[in-house]
Parts: structure tokens; sequence; C-alpha cells
């Protein structure tokens, strides 16, 4: 039986690679390529003399300002963010589901939380899948309910057909305003579902709009988002160490 070929590494500067100058780089990069039915690894620097003036210090302040904005979150919400934890684990204990909504990268957190509760937060701490869906993953219903009733319902419908009283939906929502979102609250918040809403600065309509309000003190997008994902983590950790998962139907 033929052996694979091994890799075979080689470190330069670029001299042995027309398409790579090496004048100018700082960084490192991984250049790839197959040669002889052989991957050839050369390790060159990386220009970053093709950023702007003062990219470091952008992003020494970014990191800053999202740590900042991490302890006055610590400081503002940290019971909205226990008792949140408190009710997703009631939920769970007793037989309900987590729905989870969201546009954009909201959408992509949705997916990244329900992630986490379905599969495993951490290798150290295995336990059963828990019951987390995200409203933001299946085109072909999104499409459609878009389509037939308008965008503004996309995930009221899906709320309608999946969500039982007992269920909990969380909506994540960078401004507070998101019109899917608000109306997928109402819906639940009338049919028995409660709700919690992940939001910023001022936090839009969702203060009023949801059972437990966690408002990010910040009106920095991105910071609001890192914070949403840090937010999820947390969450999760509380609910899975919370569980009696030996009594749970």
């Amino acid at each position: 039986m033929r052996k694979a070929a091994r890799p075979v590494v080689w470190e330069g500067d670029g001299a042995q690679s027309p398409s790579l100058d090496p004048i100018n780089y700082s960084a490192t990069v991984d250049y790839i390529a197959r040669a002889a039915g052989r991957i050839v690894r050369v390790t060159t620097p990386c220009k970053t003399s093709v950023l702007l003036a003062g990219a470091a210090e952008r992003l020494r302040a970014h990191v800053r300002g999202s740590i900042e904005t991490k302890q006055e979150l610590l400081a503002a919400a940290e019971q909205s963010i226990l008792d949140a934890a408190a009710l997703l684990t009631a939920c769970l204990q007793s037989g309900g589901k987590i729905l989870l909504c969201g546009n954009g990268g909201s959408a992509a957190d949705c997916q990244h939380i329900a992630a986490e509760f379905v599969s495993v937060l951490n290798q150290s701490f295995l336990r059963p899948g828990l019951s987390a869906i995200a409203l933001t993953t299946d085109t072909s219903i999104l499409t459609a309910s878009a389509n037939d009733f308008g965008y503004g319902g996309i995930f009221e419908r899906q709320v309608q057909a999946l969500g039982r009283p007992g269920d909990v939906l969380i909506g994540v929502s960078t401004s507070g305003n998101s019109e899917n979102v608000l109306r997928a609250f109402a819906y639940a918040r009338g049919h028995g579902i409660q709700t919690i809403g992940l939001t910023g600065k001022p936090g839009g309509k969702f203060p009023g709009a949801c059972d437990i309000c966690i408002q990010v003190p910040a009106e920095n997008t991105q910071f609001i988002q890192e914070s949403h994902i840090m937010i999820g983590h947390i969450v999760c950790d509380l609910v899975e160490k919370s569980l009696d998962f030996a009594a749970m139907r």
C-alpha cells in the first residue's frame, strides 16, 4: 500500500517564491502550494504597511472599549443575567425549549447560542443536549414566510408553529427596534411563552416588550454584539450547572 506523501516544510524569506515580495513585511503568513504531489509550506512575512496610519492604536482602542463595556455590563446587568439564567433553567427542567431570533449578526449569535445548548459548551462538562432552536437558519421557511406574509412576521410565524406554553423566546437586537423580533415577542407573551431580550443602549422598544431585558450599556454595535455572545456563554454555563438532569422530563 502506497504511503501518503509527508508534508515538506520550508521556511524562508520569500526569495524562492517570485510571487511573494519579502520587502516591508512584518507579520507571518503561510503560503500553501502543491508540488510533485507533496504540500510545500512557505513561511513568509506579511505586509502591514498597507494598513492605515494608527492601525495599532485603533486595535488597542477597540480592545479597551470592549473591556470597559463588559465592566459596565457587570455593574448594570448582573441581576437581569441571573434572572434570565433562572428562567431558562426552569423552562428546560420542566421539559420546555428555548427559541431564539434576531437579524444579521444577531441571527448569527442566535445560532451560536443555540449550538452551545444543543451540543456542548465545554468538553470538561459533558451533559445531555438541551432543547434550543434558532429561528434564523431555515432559508425555505424564512423566504416562504417573508414572501407570503412579509419580513416582519418571519419569527412570529415560527413561534406560532413551534412554541408552546412554558417555552422561552430569546430575541436579540442591538437597537431593540427590530420589528420581526418585537412581533415575535408580542405573540409569545400572548400565548404563555416567556421572553428574554438582549439589546444595547438605550434599548429601543425592548424594555417594555419582553419579560427580562438585558441591556448592554453601550451604543457601539460591535461592543454590544461582543457582549451579547459573552452573555450567551455565561447563561449557558449557569443553566447547565443548575439543571438536575436526572429529574428532567
